[in-house]
């Protein structure tokens, strides 16, 4: 399911996850790590994808959208944990 949020949204989201959670989510998704940090909005291609992350100028600090928010949840879940 697609989901939109604020740029802004998802680095609080990232600043909130407790520590070793990008390497927990990579882990379970069977992923590099840099992909995932890529997902909240990192730009390292070399090690890393970009996997269904759609970047949008604007307010908030901008835009994003997610074909797939399956690491979303998880890091929502994980915060609340």
């Amino acid at each position: 399911m697609a989901v939109t949020i604020t740029f802004n949204e998802l680095r609080k989201i990232k600043d909130l996850l407790p520590p070793g959670s990008i390497r927990k989510i990579a882990d379970k998704l069977d992923m590099n790590e840099e992909t995932v940090r890529n997902y909240f909005g990192g730009r390292n291609f070399e090690k890393g994808e970009s996997i269904g992350v759609h970047f949008e100028q604007g307010p908030g600090g901008g835009i994003v959208s997610f074909d797939d928010s399956t690491i979303l949840e998880m890091a929502k879940k994980m915060i609340k944990e």
